[in-house]
């Protein structure tokens, strides 16, 4: 096992066994839901917007190891981040997962230590479920079959 991996394992690891932002907020302005059949999957993504940019956020919900660390990961990188932003480090993630750029630490952060998950494709849906629902949860999500609540 190599170096990166052995990172990727402790990072995830530690993600799941104490993911940050973990629980329910209690006003949020957005929230959407995510769920994957295939595997049973389901995250909900709370946050509170104000000014354009994330304010609060948190998630709940069950899965496997990777979508829970993954989620949680995704808080800790959006929380404070303007709404823009946050779409577009979604789409940098992505991108990685899908094979279709580089994994660079400078733009992703903690979030490199996931990029390992594109050699397995039945998992990218694991690590990319909490940022379809909160691209949802934003507006911004067109191709995942979440379901998505904008709140008045």
């Amino acid at each position: 096992m190599n170096a990166a991996d052995l990172l990727y394992q402790e990072v995830v690891v530690e993600h799941k066994r104490a993911p940050r932002h973990f629980g329910t907020l209690e006003a949020p302005t957005h929230e959407a839901r995510g769920r994957n059949p295939q595997c049973g999957d389901e995250v909900e993504v709370q946050l509170r917007v104000e000014d354009g940019r994330v304010a609060d956020i948190a998630f709940h919900g069950q899965g496997c190891a990777i979508c829970i660390a993954s989620s949680s990961m995704m808080t800790e990188a959006v929380l404070g981040r303007d709404v823009g932003a946050a779409r577009e480090l979604q789409q940098r993630f992505r991108a990685v997962l899908t094979g279709q750029a580089e994994p660079q630490a400078e733009t992703l952060g903690k979030l490199v230590s996931l990029s390992g998950v594109c050699r397995y494709p039945s998992r990218i849906k694991c690590a990319l479920l909490g940022w379809h629902a909160l691209m949802h949860a934003i507006g911004e999500a067109s191709d995942a079959p979440d379901e998505a609540k904008a709140l008045p």
